[in-house]
C-alpha cells in the first residue's frame, strides 16, 4: 500500500468471518479471523487480522462477520398502489395469476411523477438499510410509451441496471389485438426507452407473452443495444428458458418448472438461473428446485423479485432463509447466490465479492457469520453498510455504539479507532454518535450525491 496515500485508507480489523467470494470458481470462500482495508472507494488488501497494515482509521468489528454487498438482480421498484386485498385473498386460497398486474398499471398510470419518485426511493433507501448496495430496477407497470420511458427514466435516477419491460403483460386496451401490442413494445416504446436502459426483458408465461413474441422483442432490445433477462417458467413449463438461450440472455429469471433440456441450456449457455422465493412465499406456488440447479453446474443467483403483487419484500435476508429452508441450499451457496449469483446475472465484476480491487460495498452484521441470516430469520442483523467504502447505513441505536480513540477520544495518540460495540448502546465522552463517525468516513472518500438519492450501483 506505500508509505505515502493520496487516499487516506481505512481498515476494518478483528472480523470474525470475512466473506470474499474471491476468485472465478464460483464458489463461497472466507477468511477467519480477518482484516480489510479500503481505499479510494476499493478494496485495497484483505487477509488476517494479524497481517493487516497501517491504515489512517481503524475499525473495530469487534469479532463480527463482514459480507460483500447483496445484489439484488430482479426488482420492480417504480410502481402505484398497493396489492395488500390480492395477497390476503390470494392466502385465503385463491391462485395467483398473471393478470393482477394489470391493477398496479392503472396505480401507475394515474400517479404523478413525484409520487412515483418517492416511492421507488424509499424502497431504495430500504434496500440500501438492509445491506442491498447494488440492484435492477425494471419498468413494466406503465405499459404506454410516455409511462414506460419515465419509469425508465425514474429507475436511471438510482441505479445503472435499469431494465425495460414493456413486455410485462399485454394492457387492457390492445386485449384484442396482441400484435399489435408486441409492434409497440418493439417499435415505438422500445425507441424511447432504450436510452435509459441497460436491458431488455419479457414476462414470458401463459397470460402475458408467448415464445415467438418474446423472441421478436428480445430480438428488437438487442439491435438497440439492449442485453438481454427473461422471466421464464414461473406458472408453469412454457418456452421461456429455450428463448432466452438462443437470445443470449444474461440471465432467466423464476425457474419454477423446468424441463431437463431447460436445465441443459442454462448450464450449456451459462446463463444465470435467478431464483425468486418471495414469489413462492407469496403466492403458495412450489419454490423451485435450487439443488437440481446447482448439481448440473448452473450458476445460482437469489432476488427479492420486490413488486406490489407477487413478492413485496426487499429484504436479501429475508430470500436467503427461505433459500436455506425451502429450497435446501447451504448457508454458503445462498449468499454466494445473493451477492457474486446476482453479480453475474448483472454480468458485473466489480461487486458481489471483496476481492482486491472490487468496490468496497460491504455489510457488517451484527453477528460472528453469515449462517445467522438463516439461523436468526427475521431478524434485522445489519450493523452497517458501506457502499463504494463510504458509510451509507447503520443503527445508531441499540445494534451499534461507536468509539472515538486515538486523536479524538480518551486513549490519545495514533489513528482514529472505531469500535463497533454491542447492546446496550454505550455512553460518555469517549464515544461518537453515528452521524459523526458518517462526517469521518465522508471526509475520508468524498463523494457527489444529488440530494435523496441513496447512490446505487
Amino acid at each position: 500500500m506505500g508509505k505515502t496515500r493520496a487516499v487516506p485508507a481505512t481498515l476494518i480489523t478483528r472480523i470474525a468471518e470475512l466473506v470474499t467470494n474471491e476468485g472465478d470458481l464460483g464458489v463461497y470462500t472466507a477468511i477467519e479471523n480477518a482484516a480489510l482495508v479500503i481505499e479510494d472507494g476499493v478494496v485495497a488488501w484483505s487477509g488476517p487480522s494479524s497481517r493487516a497494515p497501517a491504515a489512517d482509521a481503524v475499525i473495530d468489528a469487534g469479532r463480527r462477520a463482514v459480507l460483500p454487498g447483496f445484489v439484488d438482480s430482479h426488482a420492480h421498484l417504480i410502481f402505484g398502489g398497493e396489492r395488500s386485498a390480492e395477497f390476503a385473498a390470494r392466502m385465503a386460497g385463491r391462485p395467483y395469476q398473471a393478470g393482477g398486474i394489470r391493477t398496479t398499471v392503472r396505480a401507475t398510470r394515474a400517479a404523478s411523477d413525484a409520487a412515483l419518485r418517492a416511492n421507488l426511493r424509499r424502497l431504495a433507501d430500504e434496500m440500501l438499510a438492509q445491506g442491498t448496495t447494488t440492484f435492477e430496477c425494471k419498468s413494466g407497470y406503465g405499459l404506454t410509451v410516455p409511462d414506460e420511458e419515465r419509469a425508465v427514466a425514474l429507475a436511471a435516477e438510482v441505479t445503472p441496471e435499469v431494465t425495460y419491460l414493456g413486455a410485462h403483460v399485454v394492457p387492457p386496451e390492445y386485449t384484442d389485438d396482441v400484435a399489435g401490442y408486441v409492434d409497440l413494445v418493439r417499435g415505438p416504446m422500445l425507441k424511447a426507452c432504450a436510452p435509459h436502459a441497460r436491458w431488455i426483458d419479457v414476462f414470458c408465461e401463459d397470460g402475458a407473452f408467448g415464445g415467438d413474441e418474446t423472441a421478436a422483442i428480445l430480438a428488437a432490445g438487442r439491435a438497440a443495444g439492449l442485453a438481454a433477462r427473461v422471466h421464464a417458467n414461473q406458472l408453469g413449463p412454457g418456452p421461456g428458458v429455450q428463448v432466452a438461450a438462443r437470445a443470449d440472455a444474461a440471465a432467466v429469471d423464476h425457474c419454477t418448472y423446468l424441463t431437463d433440456a431447460d436445465v441443459d441450456a442454462i448450464t450449456g449457455t451459462g446463463m444465470v438461473a435467478t431464483l425468486l422465493p418471495g414469489a413462492e412465499f407469496s403466492t403458495r406456488h412450489p419454490y423451485p428446485d435450487a439443488r437440481r440447479l446447482l448439481a448440473a453446474g448452473a450458476t445460482v443467483a437469489l432476488a427479492t423479485d420486490c413488486n406490489p403483487g407477487s413478492s413485496f419484500t426487499s429484504s436479501m435476508a429475508f430470500c436467503i432463509a427461505l433459500a436455506v429452508r425451502e429450497m435446501k441450499m447451504t448457508t454458503e451457496e445462498a449468499l454466494w447466490s445473493a451477492t457474486a449469483g446476482g453479480a453475474r446475472a448483472l454480468r458485473r465484476t466489480d461487486v458481489g465479492h471483496l476481492g482486491t480491487g472490487a468496490r468496497a460495498d460491504l455489510i457488517l452484521l451484527d453477528a460472528p457469520s453469515h449462517a445467522y441470516l438463516a439461523y436468526r430469520p427475521g431478524v434485522p442483523l445489519v450493523a452497517a453498510v458501506w457502499q463504494a467504502g463510504n458509510l451509507v447505513a447503520g443503527s445508531p441505536r441499540g445494534l451499534m455504539s461507536l468509539r472515538l480513540a486515538g486523536d479524538a477520544g480518551p486513549e490519545g495518540g495514533g489513528a482514529r479507532c472505531f469500535q463497533f460495540g454491542v447492546r446496550p448502546p454505550l455512553r460518555g465522552a469517549g464515544y461518537a454518535r453515528l452521524d459523526q463517525v458518517q462526517a469521518v468516513e465522508q471526509a475520508a472518500h468524498p463523494r457527489v450525491v444529488a440530494p435523496g438519492h441513496p447512490a446505487g450501483g
